[in-house]
């Protein structure tokens, strides 16, 4: 007859399905409260009358005399129908399982179940499972307020469409009815079956006061340690109740609480029955429905028996009860996880160095895990609901991370040594436990047909083990689960009760096959922690223990925590995106640990970078001047304030290191606990917790690369480049010392983080140093050099200030000399030097197309001057005809001091990278291209040969990047630009005699040029002559020579006018002619000659330096 009521597959579908109906209700009550999950319609405000409507009329509601309320829903009907579908669905599966639940405990409770949990745990547990998920469904149903609102807005909905009612709703109606006060009729329910489920409850009695021990006792016992008795370290851990040692605490309290609330007549009744209660009522506050859902115990009980005759003695009991809870649970449970935080460690330590012992001691494990999630659990719950207390820090634990981490790496331990386990049990399950239930069936009187097939199906599976078979024994634990409902019922052919050395062997067994093919739901069962749904409380013991130094290597357990939640998913509620909110806690902890850690580094850099500024040799070097060039008195003076200042050296030292040791404990702290766990998985993502931190380090470091510049744009202020370098180099210096905590890349992170600064903008879309150098030497340098309030000295190759009464800003020689210029390469690179070389082509061109607007308005009376230029009188008549030369000139002068400066950054380059000593292979071959490049050779590959040239540092006949500018600037045709070009150099030549009106166009020997920069228009006329030819492609040199016979006609008419204003600075200007021709790769000193006599440069030469002042010593 047992075999027909199939009550152990009935009650393992109906857990499984009532577990399901349980989230679901949960997830309805959620999305009723969220305005982002509560459906869209409901919270239109026309549909309050509806909604206020239906309320009140539940479950009567009148569709066709109430069409003025109702007829919003009929205007949405469909969309209504769409949007409930899924609630009202899911309220019916409420009622279908509460129909299968009481048919269900009728069937057992009319074949008298035995329940014992020491006997037939599975099946006991099963029903107590059942009985709590359905007890908890229907409270979960009683809190959702919009219930009634859900099905009667659906069935208005469904009415309307189809013109019937839906066909369970009356049904339904009657159920919310029934249960709006839910453990009223829940008792009621439950009162026939009084008697079975006190019987099971009663069994908790041999189990839950052990679990429920004081540590004091736990201590005494020395409770999960393996070194308490060497001599038995090999023998294998087992029991009477194996299931029972690792069973949670709050399950049972559940089990107890609920259980006799539906029935609470043994409670008067049964002394028993009242000691567990009470007991149970003094484990805490707060008690577990579903996730975060929980009942106030004491509160709930004591409202509801407040209600009910002869229960005042229950009422006190429960006030007594919970006085204790609240005097002295906090600082129980406390202790406990201080003594678990140390007996787990110990325990992980032994089994870590020898894993071995992890056959015979696999139950120490499950049931350190059990007692530290039931810690865990009680913390969690009751932090989210801290009571009325006189100490409250007992609902804080800033070590809570400890003893997560340490559940966490036993979780670690199992998974590495699964086939350690296996290979144990293979043999303990094939030669004990196969013989131990041998031996016990032939010592039975009875055994029916069918117990005896399960039974000997049992010792066959076990005896023919193997390790090279697949393991699954789930078949086996289903029919052992079925033998004990076979032999629990009363009139049982064989009675389990009777034979306990069978249940004793058999549970046992079940716990050995779990070990070998089902450890992960072990796990679930004996280190589920819930924490996920308390996010605040979560989030808050994660702040506690990053404050810790302490426990800051024990942080990566949180995000590990995370890998565990999809345990707790079910079939059924597909919409609580537990995977997404796991993926984000995860993330949101991982970026958290990374931030602090990239914290602390950059601090620790930031120090080394400030020792590295002090010990910096200008400092040095003007401290020493100070001390020298002072009088006696002031030296002595001196002297006193430094010896004074030693006298506290000693203290600020050992602050210093105290703070630099402070800073490297945390850090190592810290990156221990990246260490731990190179990656994980949470939810088919793998998650590489070394990537947050080299994140981190790649955005912080590229920002504060950034502010080491100190670029002001409102006073045009920034550090030096030698100066940045260093402080780069220094911070470099420190970053790789990460490396010695951690195994990460941080060459790579440099080289990353560096070259984003050689681009215009950062990955996050930041400004780079490369876009603040480039502005400053635009704005800051060279707009003054064009000014000539900076000028350019060759002879020093930098830009030096003009002596001048005004204030400087800045020392241009500071920003601009071989150092400075080698370490902007070196900071800038190839890529941003590019970027630089594009932003002054830019200015470049705009001057241009402003020098072709001038040759325009002039173009008639330069093309007579190209024409006439060796008839002195027609270009004198010419030369008044002319307008803008001193424009001309000035615009020529801003173009050459652009190239100079770029002709320096390029040399600096060059110097910088040294990719001759570095890839020579690589650099002869380029150079040989540069350098025997055939004459008649087409641009295009010329350039080619040119661009790749100047990318690497190496100067060139022709600038590319200023051909390639030059170039984009053709708008009209090619005969016109040439024609252009061609009379600019003329406009050019002609107006060099002006320049000796300016006071300032003197040539100063110290400099090596004019001090107003017009040497610079030597560049600017090389340069620019020869990309424009080389874009029209024409001949460079023969117009080079054109304009040297135009310019030297031009200026030998300053000689004949030796007492005129003019002749003032003539052999300054003279000069200017020697300079072109010796920088020009298209000139020589025998093609001036020809036009212009050597004496007269000579002569310039002698006159220009006899004015300079020579000074000795």
């Amino acid at each position: 007859m047992a075999y027909q009521h199939k009550l152990a597959e009935k009650l393992t579908i109906l857990n499984d399905r009532g577990r399901g109906v349980l989230i679901r209700m949960n997830y309805i009550k959620k999305a009723c409260s969220d305005s982002k999950l509560r459906p869209s319609f409901l919270m239109d405000k026309a549909m309050e009358s509806a909604m206020k409507y239906i309320n009140k009329k539940f479950p009567s509601i009148d569709f066709r005399g109430s069409s003025q309320h109702l007829s919003n829903i009929q205007k949405q009907k469909t969309i209504v129908l769409e949007g409930l579908s899924s609630y009202y669905e899911s309220f019916l599966d409420v009622m279908e399982f509460r129909d299968h639940v009481y048919e269900l405990l009728n069937t057992i409770d009319a074949c008298q179940c035995f329940f014992n949990i020491t006997v037939n745990f599975d099946f006991t547990k099963s029903f107590l499972d059942l009985i709590v998920t359905y007890a908890s469904v229907i409270i979960m149903l009683s809190r959702i307020d919009d219930k009634k609102v859900l099905v009667g807005m659906y069935n208005c909905a469904h009415e309307m469409s189809n013109g019937n009612s839906e066909p369970s709703y009356p049904r339904l109606g009657q159920m919310f009815l029934e249960y709006e006060q839910p453990l009223k009729k829940l008792t009621e329910e439950f009162g026939p079956h009084t008697k079975v489920v006190t019987e099971a409850l009663l069994s908790l009695q041999m189990v839950y006061p052990r679990r429920n021990l004081p540590v004091e006792q736990w201590r005494s016992a020395q409770l999960l340690s393996l070194l308490s008795a060497p001599a038995a370290m090999l023998s294998p851990a087992c029991c009477d109740t194996m299931a029972c040692e690792y069973l949670s605490m709050d399950v049972m309290e559940r089990w107890i609480i609920l259980g006799f609330l539906l029935c609470h007549s043994s409670l008067n009744t049964n002394a028993a029955s009242q000691e567990l209660w009470k007991m149970a009522l003094r484990s805490g506050l707060y008690l577990t429905l579903i996730r975060d859902e929980v009942i106030n115990i004491h509160k709930f009980s004591e409202d509801y028996f407040d209600g009910l005759k002869g229960y005042s003695k229950r009422v006190a009991d429960i006030k007594e009860c919970r006085e204790h809870v609240v005097t002295n649970c906090g600082a129980i449970h406390r202790e406990k996880r201080h003594f678990l935080r140390n007996a787990v460690k110990e325990l992980y330590k032994i089994l870590e160095d020898e894993p071995g012992l992890l056959g015979p001691k696999a139950l120490f494990v499950f049931m350190a895990l059990s007692f530290s999630r039931d810690e865990i659990g009680w913390l969690v719950r009751h932090s989210e609901n801290v009571p009325k207390t006189k100490t409250p820090e007992d609902y804080v634990d800033s070590q809570i991370a400890e003893l997560l981490f340490y559940m966490q790496r036993l979780r670690t331990l199992l998974a590495k040594h699964n086939s350690v386990i296996q290979r144990y049990h293979v043999m303990y399950l094939a030669q004990f436990d196969s013989l131990v239930i041998n031996d016990t069936i032939q010592s039975m009187y009875v055994c029916p047909e069918e117990e005896s097939v399960l039974m000997s199906s049992f010792i066959s599976i076990l005896s023919a083990l193997s390790l090279k078979q697949e393991f699954d024994f789930k078949a086996l634990r289903l029919d052992w689960l079925r033998l004990q409902a076979y032999t629990s019922v009363s009139k049982a052919a064989l009675a389990l009760k009777e034979y306990p050395d069978l249940a004793k062997i058999m549970n046992m067994t079940q716990f050995h096959t779990r070990l070998m093919d089902d450890i992960d739901g072990l796990l679930v069962e004996a280190a589920d922690i819930s924490i996920f749904y308390y996010p605040r409380v979560f989030e808050k013991m994660f702040t506690q223990g990053s404050e810790d130094v302490a426990m800051q290597r024990y942080l990566m357990a949180f995000p590990m925590a995370c890998t565990h939640f999809n345990q707790s998913c079910h079939d059924m509620c597909p919409e609580e995106e537990i995977e997404k909110r796991s993926l984000k806690l995860c993330v949101t902890f991982l970026e958290e640990i990374a931030r602090q850690t990239c914290t602390v580094v950059l601090e620790i850099c930031a120090e080394q970078c400030n020792l590295n500024d002090q010990v910096n040799q200008p400092i040095t070097g003007v401290s020493i001047i100070c001390m020298t060039n002072i009088e006696d008195g002031k030296l002595f003076l001196f002297s006193f304030q430094f010896a004074s200042l030693q006298l506290h050296k000693p203290r600020l030292i050992v602050c210093l290191y105290f703070s630099m040791d402070r800073m490297h404990l945390t850090l190592s702290e810290l990156c221990t606990a990246f260490s731990h766990y190179p990656d994980f998985t949470v939810f088919n993502h793998i998650v590489v917790p070394a990537e947050f931190l080299l994140s981190q380090l790649e955005t912080r470091l590229t920002k504060t690369i950034v502010r080491m510049a100190n670029y002001n744009q409102t006073t045009h202020e920034i550090s030096r480049p030698s100066d940045l370098l260093a402080g780069i180099r220094a911070y470099t210096a420190s970053l790789h010392s990460l490396s010695c905590y951690i195994n990460i890349d941080m060459t790579r992170l440099v080289k990353c983080v560096l070259l984003q600064q050689t681009q215009p903008l950062d990955s996050q879309g930041g400004q780079t140093i490369t876009t603040l150098y480039t502005n400053w030497y635009l704005e800051g340098l060279l707009r003054q050099a064009s000014n000539a309030v900076i000028i350019h000295c060759p002879t020093m190759h930098c830009f030096m200030n003009q002596t001048i009464e005004n204030e400087r800003t800045f020392h241009a020689e500071e920003f601009s000399d071989i150092v400075e210029m080698q370490a902007l390469a070196e900071l800038l690179g190839p890529y941003g030097l590019k970027f630089l070389s594009e932003n002054l082509m830019w200015h470049i061109t705009s001057q241009v197309a402003e020098l072709k607007k001038l040759v325009i308005e002039n173009m008639d009376t330069l093309v007579q001057m190209r024409a006439k230029f060796d008839k002195p009188e027609t270009m004198a008549n010419l030369q008044k005809k002319l307008t803008g030369c001193e424009n001309v000139l000035k615009r020529m002068t801003i173009i050459g001091v652009i190239l100079s400066f770029r002709a320096m950054v390029q040399d600096s380059l060059g110097d910088a990278c040294d990719l001759t000593r570095h890839c020579p292979f690589l650099m002869g071959p380029i150079e040989c291209l540069r350098d025997f490049l055939p004459p008649d050779s087409d641009v295009k590959m010329t350039l080619s040969v040119y661009e790749l040239a100047s990318a690497s540092g190496l100067p060139c006949d022709i600038d590319p990047v200023l051909v390639s500018a030059i170039a984009s600037m053709h708008n009209s045709s090619s005969e016109e630009e040439y024609k252009l070009t061609c009379l600019l150099l003329v406009y050019i030549a002609v107006s060099l005699p002006v320049l000796s009106l300016d006071s300032n166009s003197f040539y100063s020997r110290e400099y090596g040029g004019h001090q107003n920069n017009i040497h610079c228009l030597t560049t600017a006329v090389n340069q620019l002559s020869a990309a424009m030819f080389t874009v029209q492609r024409k001949n460079i040199e023969q117009h080079l020579k054109e304009f040297l016979l135009v310019a030297s006609s031009t200026l030998l008419q300053l000689g004949q006018n030796s007492e005129r204003l003019e002749a003032k600075n003539r052999e300054s200007i003279y000069l200017l002619l020697h300079l072109i021709v010796e920088e020009s790769p298209f000139l020589s000193q025998d093609m001036l000659e020809s036009c212009f006599p050597y004496v007269l440069l000579r002569n310039s030469y002698r006159e220009v330096y006899k004015t300079f002042i020579h000074t000795l010593g």
